[in-house]
C-alpha cells in the first residue's frame, strides 16, 4: 500500500538537491562507461553474455534462450506503461511456447527517482536466480514502491526478495548486491546499448534492430514479406497479436492474417 507522507520546505528542498545530484552522477558514470566499452564488439540484435563490461551480468530472457525469434525490450521498472504491459509481453512468450523469447534490458528515465533503486534490486535478486519473479513482483506492485523514501524503499525491496525466493535466498547478500559495482556496470551497459540503438522512451520493443512503435503513433512492420500495419489505438492485447504474429512471419508460419 502506497504510505503518504509529510515533508517540510527545507526537506523537499534537500530531496530535490539529492534527487538532482544522484540523477547528475548517474550520467556521469553512464558516459564514462559507454566511453570504456567498445561496444562496437557487440551484437545487440542477440543475447549479450557476462563480461567484465556488463559486470558479469548477461542479458535477462524471459522464456527460452534458445527461442528462434528474439524481441528486445528496453524498459524501466518505475514506467507506467513498463508495468501495464509486462503481463502481456510474458503472456506472449508463455503462448508461443519456446518460439518466442523477450530479452529484456535496463533503460532508465531521468525523471522517474527509484528506478535506479530498482533496477539494482532486480539485478541483484539476478544473482542469486530469482531475476524473473523479482522483475515481475516490481512491475505488479510499482505503486507501494514509486514514491517511496530510501528507508522504505529498502524496506520493500527486501521482502520482495524474501517473497520472491520464498525465504531461501540470502537476504544479506541481496543487500550488498544492490550496491555493488558488478550491478551498476550492468545497468550503465544497458544504458549504453539503449542510447545506441535509439531508445527514446519505455518500453521500446526492437526485432531485427527496428523499433516495433506501437505505443503513440501508428506504424508497421514487414517480416519475411509481410507487413503488419497498427494504428495510435493498438491495445495490449493488440500488441501480444502483434508479437505473436511477427513470430510465426519469422518463422514462416501462418498469422493472424491468413486466418
Amino acid at each position: 500500500m502506497k504510505k503518504n507522507k509529510g515533508f517540510s520546505k527545507i526537506g523537499v528542498i534537500v530531496g530535490v538537491v539529492v534527487v538532482a545530484f544522484i540523477a547528475v552522477m548517474t550520467v556521469l558514470v553512464i558516459d564514462g562507461n559507454n566511453r570504456a566499452t567498445n561496444f562496437s564488439n557487440y551484437d545487440f540484435n542477440s543475447i549479450i553474455e557476462a563480461d567484465e563490461h556488463n559486470g558479469e551480468i548477461g542479458d535477462h530472457v524471459k522464456g527460452s534462450a534458445d527461442a528462434p525469434v528474439l524481441i528486445f525490450e528496453y524498459a524501466d521498472f518505475q514506467c507506467p506503461g513498463c508495468s501495464s504491459m509486462n503481463p502481456y509481453v510474458n503472456q506472449a512468450v508463455e503462448e508461443m511456447d519456446g518460439k518466442l523469447a523477450v530479452v529484456y534490458r535496463n533503460y532508465l528515465l531521468s525523471y522517474h527517482p527509484n528506478a535506479t533503486a530498482a533496477s539494482s534490486a532486480a539485478e541483484a535478486a539476478g544473482m542469486q536466480g530469482y531475476w524473473k519473479p523479482y522483475a515481475d513482483m516490481l512491475f505488479a506492485h510499482q505503486d507501494e514502491w514509486e514514491d517511496a523514501n530510501s528507508s522504505e524503499r529498502a524496506e520493500i525491496f527486501s521482502e520482495y526478495f524474501e517473497k520472491v525466493s520464498d525465504g531461501k535466498g540470502d537476504l544479506e547478500k541481496f543487500k550488498e548486491d544492490i550496491a555493488s559495482e558488478n550491478v551498476s556496470k550492468k545497468i550503465n551497459f544497458d544504458m549504453g546499448i539503449g542510447k545506441r540503438v535509439g531508445v527514446e522512451g519505455t518500453p521500446a520493443f526492437f526485432v531485427d534492430g527496428e523499433l516495433i512503435d506501437w505505443s503513440t503513433k501508428g506504424g508497421s512492420i514487414t517480416i519475411n514479406g509481410k507487413t503488419f500495419s497498427w494504428d495510435s489505438g493498438l491495445t495490449a492485447e493488440g500488441f501480444v497479436t502483434l508479437l505473436k504474429d511477427i513470430t510465426s512471419a519469422k518463422l514462416g508460419e501462418p498469422t493472424s492474417m491468413d486466418k
